[in-house]
């Protein structure tokens, strides 16, 4: 994603910041990207194993052949389908945390292809991990399953499935996805408002449509409540969420409008329509059972190396008068800014594209919470779905980093947290309705600083990867991945 938004800072084509999305290369460039998969098979090379049995070789000095093969090669296929090993293992270790995880192993399956208008991309691993904290937290804040030594013949050890997927219908201007993944709105990296890269996935459905400068983007999504995924009260409360993203793209700069619909034991599948306006929507359904937001933000690059941007959130607010004065907690609001400096040099042949990021951002007392707890906040298995500071905090974050050739990287982010302990600071918290507007605001109150340095380095190579992070003097954790793809 960091070099996603790179390639919109130094190149000149329209930006649209709602993801995921149709990605446009992946049919024209499937047997030069997936050809040494395990498995490989396309309507035009045919089958292959780990790269071979797919190819067309030629005698250059045979015109006839080496014209055959261009024509091979210049053909799309029309059915393509890569399938590959992965796996790895892990060394995490944090304060936070609170415990080691060695050794951390996963394995599982890499699937991606499409046939005619459909496209599709399962990574699905399997983790079976040793802790040495006597009661284990999940490092990623997903479910962990434990598995007691009295039922393992006096072994211990901690084990859980993870996937994300996504299967697609495309046409010359839409997009029909169903997936199990996150939403990411918004031209901010690490501090989008509305919704954001961080947040827990969860399944979702969306409809993509595109329309000359106008991406218009229509989604479903079905939340948890309760921390513990496998917890009945899940089963027993629903919680939904719809949400529209409308984004113009006109030269260097970028318009967007998103707006979110959470519904608490109340799915209404209408709000999905994309002309739908939900926070007129919002007046048609009782209050407690449903929650709404709207978001307005701008980006524009500048000379082709820098862009600057911005995202204003409104959770909710009593009046626009209320809002000015910002003095009780009916004003509900975040603000996020910040900018980012790219450049690819070219050295001896070689790709370095290197940059800087920089956000500000702050997020009122009570922002994503609602009226009663385990209702319907803008949340997911406990954590919000926007800005993952949360409700009453503030975060400024500077990235320096680079790449070469797209194989090695490196970073150092600075970060700087503020976290309110006042009432408002979590998303649950909660206050009657009736005192909204007799309750002073108190943002950051008891907050302290807290700065954190984290150079990290990685190589990603054809089938091997290797990842190191290493986060300093606030919140000192350890991160230490080697893993392989074939």
């Amino acid at each position: 994603m960091l070099f996603e938004y790179h390639r919109h800072t130094v190149g000149d084509e329209r930006q649209y910041f709602t993801y995921p999305r149709r990605d446009t290369t992946f049919r024209k460039h499937f047997n030069e990207t997936e050809k040494n998969a395990l498995l490989y098979y396309d309507n035009v090379l045919g089958p292959g194993i780990s790269g071979h049995g797919n190819s067309f070789d030629c005698d250059m000095d045979d015109t006839a052949c080496v014209a055959k093969a261009r024509e091979i090669y210049m053909t799309e296929p029309r059915i393509g389908i890569a399938m590959s090993i992965v796996g790895g293992m892990d060394y995490r270790g944090g304060e936070s945390l609170g415990d080691t995880i060695w050794p951390g192993v996963d394995g599982g399956i890499y699937l991606r292809g499409f046939a005619d208008s459909i496209d599709f991309v399962l990574d699905a691993r399997i983790y079976d991990e040793g802790h040495s904290a006597a009661k284990p937290k999940s490092w990623d804040r997903e479910f962990l399953e434990v598995q007691k030594e009295e039922n393992n013949s006096g072994v211990e050890y901690t084990s859980y499935a993870r996937y994300r997927t996504h299967f697609a219908y495309n046409h010359d201007w839409l997009r029909l996805d169903f997936g199990r993944d996150v939403m990411h709105w918004g031209p901010g990296y690490y501090n989008n408002l509305t919704l954001n890269q961080f947040a827990l996935p969860y399944n979702m459905l969306s409809l993509d449509l595109l329309i000359g400068p106008l991406r218009v983007m229509s989604f479903y999504a079905d939340l948890r409540i309760y921390n513990n995924s496998m917890s009945m009260k899940n089963k027993d409360e629903t919680r939904n969420l719809f949400g529209h993203r409308y984004e113009l793209a006109v030269g260097n700069a970028t318009f967007g409008i998103s707006e979110l619909q959470v519904q608490y034991d109340n799915l209404k599948p209408w709000l999905f329509v994309p002309t739908a306006p939900l926070f007129m929507e919002k007046g048609n359904y009782s209050e407690d059972s449903n929650n709404g937001a709207l978001a307005m933000d701008f980006n524009y690059r500048l000379f082709n190396s820098a862009r600057i941007y911005t995202e204003f959130f409104l959770d909710d607010m009593e009046s626009p008068i209320s809002l000015v004065k910002n003095d009780n907690i009916e004003a509900k609001w975040a603000w996020m800014a910040g900018m980012q400096f790219g450049h690819d040099f070219y050295i001896n042949g070689h790709l370095l594209e290197t940059g800087s990021i920089a956000e500000y951002a702050r997020v009122e007392p009570y922002v994503y919470s609602h009226f009663i707890k385990n209702t319907a906040q803008i949340a997911h298995l406990g954590f919000p779905l926007g800005n993952q500071g949360g409700p009453n905090s503030q975060t400024i974050d500077w990235t320096l980093y680079a790449r070469l050739d797209n194989h090695i990287f490196a970073s150092v982010r600075n970060e700087w947290f503020w976290k309110g302990t006042d009432f408002g600071s979590a998303v649950n918290d909660t206050t009657p309705r009736a005192n909204h507007m007799k309750i002073h605001k108190k943002y950051l109150d008891g907050a302290k600083m807290k700065y954190s340095l984290t150079p990290s380095v990685s190589y990603e190579g054809q089938f091997v990867s290797f990842m190191g992070e290493l986060t300093l003097i606030n919140d000192k954790k350890v991160y230490v991945r080697g893993g392989f793809k074939w």
